[in-house]
């Protein structure tokens, strides 16, 4: 409730909004110190929203959202350098890996993992970069330091997310698993897979790899220019179907080190092909790009938690459970808004759903009309009126504007007769 009233994940905040109902120190202690299942009460809402609205199957999304931070975080849980894509700069922030359920009938978040690189191997990639430029040998480069436990990629994080959740729901069925092309890797399609019954996993390529077509090695960004896609009507979503150019063919791909379903893809407006890569080669082409489309729904995920479900505007608790436990909290708040009555409604009579902004105004405005309801049945209506007004002073102070100069000496901002001569002289012999 906190979350939903303030958008933070901040004990100040939610003792200012309930007026004194709720005390910092004691929801600090709740937070720190109470003997609460933090590791199983996420596993334990999704099982809640699945098994309400009937989920029996879907398809996980895995990818990562970068959250900035200040620039000095002392104790903010894996804060560090992250490359920021809009700018081409680097920023001091939180890089978080979120595995995301897309159901027929709604999206849900089902785990995250705080990723940060080893140090030592970014250390390593920076000097290693300084010598390829200064024409070092690749073979006089220091070599790549051994993998840190203590840092696993993003893949392994992804993929430990699949495996917990596999875990907890065995009896969910998985259709597919997605993923950006950070994850296009042998590595993780295959092992995604293979968690998840041999469904089919699909990722996207890099044009600088390459594929063995006609026992002849070649880029993918020349098999693409000599074999291009032909116009094809793609369903975006389950929603409207859009003109998009597509070409397909199986393939080695060298980097996988085994035969790929392959294909390339060009929406309207775009200049360059994307190109998917999926492990199951008895899938049909269109099958598979209208399955990937959906992966764009975690991108929504994303701007609508960073918004509005408290974690994104203001989430400063210290150290690993700080982080931990008030991500959890507000994907908790995610979750609540799904089993909403007014969103089980609409869910349960086939009509679309609502978006987490307007719920959430929504479900303020629900909080007013029942505090109203409650001061106008209690029958005292001017004491508690009285009351609140106090409560009003007391948790919403006025503070002193740095702004506004009133009641400060400024100083004199007038000219001075008496100097007027001087001002004349310096005139005359400037």
């Amino acid at each position: 409730m906190g979350m939903l009233l303030t958008n933070t994940v901040c004990w100040k905040a939610f003792a200012r909004a309930g007026l004194g109902g709720y005390r910092l120190g004691a929801l600090s202690w709740m937070f720190r110190r109470s003997k609460v299942a933090w590791d199983g009460l996420l596993q334990a809402s999704v099982w809640r929203v699945l098994s309400r609205h009937g989920i029996t199957e879907g398809v996980w999304v895995a990818d990562d959202s970068d959250h900035r931070r200040a620039k000095r975080t002392g104790r903010i849980w894996r804060a560090h350098k992250v490359f920021d894509k809009n700018t081409g700069g680097y920023f001091n922030g939180q890089c978080l890996v979120f595995l995301v359920r897309v159901t027929p009938k709604l999206t849900v978040p089902v785990g995250f993992r705080f990723h940060e690189p080893a140090p030592e191997l970014s250390a390593w990639r920076r000097e290693d970069r300084r010598l390829k430029r200064a024409g070092v040998r690749k073979a006089d480069r220091p070599a790549a330091p051994a993998p840190d436990p203590a840092y696993p990629g993003k893949a392994e994080q992804a993929l430990d997310l699949i495996g917990a959740f596999r875990r907890h729901h065995p009896g969910i069925a998985v259709k597919a698993v997605l993923a950006d092309a950070w994850f296009g890797t042998q590595a993780f399609l295959d092992e995604a897979s293979r968690r998840c019954g041999g469904a089919q996993a699909v990722s996207q390529l890099r044009h600088n790899q390459t594929v063995r077509f006609r026992g002849r090695d070649g880029s993918l960004t020349d098999y693409v220019r000599a074999y291009p896609g032909v116009p094809q009507r793609v369903p975006v979503r389950g929603g409207k179907a859009v003109e998009v150019i597509v070409g397909s063919a199986r393939l080695d791909v060298n980097a996988h080190a085994r035969k790929r379903f392959v294909i390339a893809l060009k929406y309207p407006g775009e200049a360059e092909y994307r190109v998917l890569v999926a492990t199951d080669l008895s899938g049909r082409t269109l099958d598979i790009v209208r399955t990937y489309t959906l992966r764009w729904l975690a991108e929504v995920f994303f701007e609508d938690w960073k918004l509005y479900e408290g974690w994104g505007p203001w989430a400063q608790q210290p150290d690993e459970e700080g982080s931990s436990r008030s991500l959890t909290l507000s994907l908790l708040l995610d979750h609540a808004l799904l089993l909403h009555p007014e969103q089980s409604a609409r869910w349960e009579n086939n009509l679309p759903a609502c978006t987490v902004g307007s719920l959430r105004q929504f479900s303020q405005g629900e909080a007013l009309l029942e505090w109203v309801r409650g001061v106008v049945a209690a029958g005292n209506v001017a004491e508690r009126l009285s009351d609140l007004a106090d409560k009003v002073k007391t948790w919403c102070p006025l503070a002193p504007s740095g702004k506004h100069r009133s009641g400060r000496d400024l100083g004199r901002q007038v000219p001075t007769p008496s100097l007027r001569y001087r001002a004349a002289r310096a005139a005359a012999t400037g």
